[in-house]
């Protein structure tokens, strides 16, 4: 069975082998200062806000945790895992400042959703650093 298609957003696309995935709810692609850059469809569009700006506050406070224990002042981050009785959110850097973030119900398997959310980043980083298309115009002499 197949999750329907992400909703608007130019990076949206990365979410669906995601939402696809056995027990995956909700995801979101998210700037390192909280703003949407896409959301599947279940969450509405203050949800998907909201989500964009804890994903980027729960990740500084990743780094500040880890910096408290190491005295490495940054330390890069692989993923931010929180698990609660109604499921895991995970966060994982995707590129220059653009996080992963999604959330996945209690009997999700973690390790496959890693797995395909690292799938997803490099995809993501790959189309983000693709260089311009050229118009055809452009292209003759």
């Amino acid at each position: 069975m197949s999750a329907p298609s992400p909703t608007s957003g130019d990076l949206a696309w990365v979410l669906t082998p995601l939402l696809e995935l056995p027990g995956v709810q909700h995801a979101v692609v998210a700037t390192g200062d909280g703003l949407v850059e896409g959301a599947s469809p279940g969450l509405d569009r203050a949800s998907g806000e909201r989500v964009a700006a804890m994903t980027a506050t729960l990740h500084a406070a990743a780094r500040a945790f880890t910096t408290a224990f190491t005295d490495v002042e940054a330390p890069q981050l692989a993923q931010t895992v929180v698990e609660s009785d109604l499921g895991f959110a995970v966060v994982v850097p995707a590129g220059r400042n653009t996080t992963l973030a999604l959330f996945a119900e209690p009997g999700a398997k973690l390790g496959d959703i890693a797995y395909q959310m690292q799938v997803q980043v490099t995809a993501l980083t790959r189309a983000m650093h693709a260089p311009a298309r050229q118009s055809d115009t452009a292209a003759r002499p």
